[in-house]
C-alpha cells in the first residue's frame, strides 16, 4: 500500500500538544471497570422478553426429523450461507433463527433514522443474482430487511426455517455422524452438517447505572424500539413524544441516527454523551442504475471488490465508490484486524499526519454547523480516527442547533452518575425524564457459542467453550475445528474482515458451501487435524500487526475493551481479506482434501 498523505503535516510541537490533548481526554473517560461497567439485558427489562414485531410466537408441533444442513442464525451470514448451498444443490437446509423472519440485526433494529454506512450496491449481497438495484447511495433499514427476505425466498429457504425458536444445544452423534440439535420449542432434529452464523451483533448491552431499575419512566433499547410508545415508523413521525422529555444514553453510530429523529418530536431530548463520535459528512442521495453500471454483467461483484482493495490498502486502478470509506482508506490499518501493510519505515509518521488532518477536518466541521461554542467544543472527537467506529450523518450536528436539544456531556464525570425514580444524575445534577432510550449497542464479538449460551459438545463430549478456554481458538481458516467435525463457523476469529462484513460473511458462505459439497462427494467428515490448526495459527501469529499500542492509547471503547486495550495474537489473517480470499480460492481448488477425514478414521481416534 502507499503511504498516507497529508498536504500539511503537523510539526513536532503541533504532534505533542495533540497527542498530550487525546491523552488526557481519554483519562475522562476511562471507567475502571472496562467491560463490566455493561450488563445483560436480562428479563426484568421486559421489551427483551417478547418479539415485539409478532408478539407471542404461534404455537407449533416439535420436529424430530433430519436435514442435511442446519444453519444457526437467520442473519445475512446464516442467508447467504443457505443461498450458497442451496446453489450447490443441497436439498434441506434448515435456518434457525430467534426472531420472527430472516433479517439478524436489520430484524430487530428497526429505530427512527436507521441506515447503513456503507453503500447500498455493496454492502446489500447478491444482487447480481437477485437482479436487485437499490435506490439510495446508503439502504434504510427496511430496504435492507426486506433485500434480505429476497434472497431467502428466491433461494428457497423458508420451507424448512424455523422461526421465533433458539437453538440450546448442539451435540455429536458419533456413531451416526449427525449433529443433535435441540432448541427451546422441544426440537430435537438431526443435521449432517451445522453452520454457526450468531453473528458479532446479537446479545445487545445495557449500562450498568447504578439505580437503574429504580427508575419508574418508559425505558426501551434502541434494538426493540418500542412504537407503541413513540408512534410513528423508521421513517419519523413519533407523534406520541408530543409534550415528553426523553434521554438518550449512547452517542455511537446508533446513537448518530436516532437523535436526530427524535429532536423532531420531543418537546425536550436530553442527549447524554460520554464519548463523542467523530461525525463526517454522509452525501446521501437517490442514484440511478446507469451510475452504478448495473446493466453490466458482475456489476455488484466488481463494485464491491473494488472497495475492498480500497480500504484493505491495496491498489486500485479507480475508485468506484468514492465516499468517506475509500477518502479515509488509509488511517483504517488500525482499526481492522487483517490491513496489508509490508512495514514500510515511514509508515508511522505519514499515518499520524494524515490522521491528524482528517480528525481536524472533522473537528472543524463541528464548530461550523453547531452554532452554540460550549455544546460545539463538547461534541468535537479528540481521538485518532480508528480508535472508533467512524459515523456519518448530514443532520445530527444540525439537531443540536435545536431549542429543544440539550447535550449533557459526562467525561468530566466518567459518565452518568446514578439513575432516579425520576430521571437521569450526571455531575450532581439531576435531569428529569419521561422515556429513556439506550443506544447502548452490543457486546461486540460475543455470540451464543462463545457466551456458553448454545453449549456444543463434539466428539467424546468435549464442550467446545472449554476448549476455548484452555486452549484459546484453534481452527483452520477460522471455519473448521478438530474434534467437532461437520460444524462449520462463521464470522472474523481466525479470518478476514472489512468494514463491509457483508462482503465478507458472502465470501465465507461460499467457502462453507464448497466445504459442504467436498465432504457429500467423498463421503467423509469435514474435520481438521491438529497440524493444520498449528499450521493456520502459525500463520495468523507470524505477521500480526502491532496494534495493542494504539488501542491502549485510544478513547475507551468496544475496540479497546473500554480502555483495557486490545493484544496483538493471532486473531485474523494478517494480510488482508483481498488475499484472504484469495487463499481460499487456491486452497479449495488445490488442498481441500486436508479438511476431509474417512469416517472409519475418524472413528478408529
Amino acid at each position: 500500500m502507499t503511504l498516507p498523505h497529508c498536504d500539511s503535516p503537523p510539526t513536532p510541537q503541533e504532534t505533542a500538544a495533540l497527542r498530550e490533548r487525546y491523552r488526557v481526554e481519554r483519562d475522562r473517560r476511562v471507567r475502571p471497570e472496562g467491560p463490566g461497567q455493561y450488563r445483560a439485558t436480562t428479563a426484568e427489562f421486559g421489551y427483551f422478553a417478547t418479539d415485539p414485531y409478532i408478539g407471542e410466537a404461534a404455537e407449533r408441533e416439535p420436529l424430530h426429523d433430519v436435514v442435511d444442513v442446519a444453519i444457526v442464525g437467520g442473519g445475512f451470514g446464516g442467508i447467504l450461507a443457505g443461498a450458497r448451498l442451496r446453489r450447490q444443490g443441497v436439498a434441506k437446509v434448515r435456518v434457525v433463527e430467534k426472531g420472527g423472519d430472516f433479517g439478524g440485526t436489520w430484524y430487530w433494529n428497526r429505530y427512527p433514522g436507521i441506515h447503513c454506512d456503507i453503500e447500498s450496491h455493496i454492502y446489500l449481497p447478491m444482487l447480481d443474482e437477485t437482479g436487485y438495484v437499490p435506490e439510495w447511495k446508503y439502504s434504510p433499514g427496511e430496504e435492507i430487511r426486506r433485500h434480505a427476505v429476497r434472497i431467502a425466498e428466491q433461494s428457497g429457504l423458508y420451507e424448512d426455517a424455523l422461526f421465533s425458536t433458539a437453538v440450546t444445544s448442539l451435540t455429536w452423534d458419533e456413531t451416526a455422524h449427525q449433529w443433535v440439535v435441540a432448541t427451546d420449542r422441544g426440537d430435537t432434529f438431526r443435521a449432517t452438517y451445522v453452520i454457526t452464523a450468531t453473528g458479532t451483533l446479537s446479545e445487545p448491552k445495557l449500562p450498568g447505572i447504578p439505580g437503574i431499575e429504580d427508575y419508574k419512566g418508559h425505558t426501551f433499547h434502541t434494538s426493540r424500539w418500542d412504537y407503541g410508545y413513540t408512534g410513528g415508523s423508521p421513517e419519523g413521525g413519533l407523534t406520541g413524544l408530543a409534550g415528553k422529555r426523553v434521554g438518550v444514553v449512547g452517542t455511537g453510530a446508533t446513537g448518530v441516527q436516532v437523535i436526530p429523529m427524535l429532536a423532531e418530536d420531543a418537546m425536550r431530548l436530553y442527549v447524554f454523551q460520554r464519548t463523542p463520535s467523530a461525525v463526517d459528512v454522509r452525501g446521501q442521495r437517490r442514484m440511478t442504475p446507469r451510475e452504478v453500471d448495473a446493466d453490466r454483467p458482475g456489476w455488484a461483484a466488481a463494485r464491491r471488490e473494488n472497495f475492498l482493495r480500497i480500504v484493505s490498502g491495496e491498489e486500485a486502478e479507480e475508485d468506484l465508490v468514492t465516499d468517506r470509506w475509500t477518502e479515509s482508506a488509509g488511517l483504517l490499518e488500525k482499526l481492522l484486524p487483517s490491513f496489508r501493510r509490508d512495514g514500510e519505515p515511514d509508515f508511522e509518521a505519514a499515518y499520524e499526519a494524515a490522521d491528524h488532518a482528517t480528525m481536524n477536518r472533522i473537528r472543524a466541521r463541528v464548530t461550523a454547523e453547531v452554532t452554540d461554542p460550549a455544546t460545539a467544543a463538547a461534541l468535537q472527537p479528540w481521538y485518532r480516527y480508528a480508535c472508533k467506529r467512524p459515523t456519518f450523518s448530514d443532520k445530527y450536528l444540525p439537531a443540536f442547533n435545536r431549542d429543544n436539544v440539550v447535550l449533557v456531556d459526562t467525561a468530566g464525570t466518567h459518565g452518568i452518575e446514578r439513575m432516579t425514580e425520576r430521571g437521569v444524575v450526571v455531575g450532581g445534577v439531576e435531569y428529569e425524564v419521561d422515556c429513556l432510550v439506550f443506544a447502548t449497542g452490543f457486546s461486540v464479538g460475543v455470540s451464543g457459542v462463545t457466551s456458553g449460551k448454545l453449549p456444543v459438545a463434539g466428539r467424546d463430549g468435549v464442550q467446545l467453550l472449554q476448549v476455548l478456554a484452555e486452549r484459546g481458538p484453534r481452527t483452520l481458516h477460522g471455519f473448521t475445528k478438530n474434534g467437532f467435525p461437520n460444524l462449520i463457523q462463521l464470522g472474523s476469529m481466525q479470518n478476514a474482515s472489512s468494514v463491509n462484513f457483508s462482503h465478507i460473511l458472502d465470501e465465507q458462505a461460499v467457502h462453507a458451501a464448497a466445504l459442504v459439497v467436498a465432504a457429500e462427494e467423498k463421503d467423509a467428515l469435514l474435520e481438521p487435524a491438529p497440524e493444520a490448526e498449528d499450521a493456520w495459527i502459525d500463520v495468523c501469529a507470524r505477521d500480526a500487526p502491532d496494534h495493542a499500542w494504539f488501542h491502549a492509547e485510544c478513547t475507551p471503547g468496544y475496540y479497546n475493551r473500554e480502555g483495557r486495550g486490545r493484544p496483538n495474537g493471532p486473531t485474523a489473517y494478517p494480510h488482508g481479506a483481498v488475499a484472504f480470499h484469495d487463499l481460499l480460492r487456491r486452497w479449495r481448488e488445490e488442498n481441500i482434501d486436508e479438511v476431509l477425514q474417512a469416517k472409519t478414521r475418524a472413528e478408529g481416534r
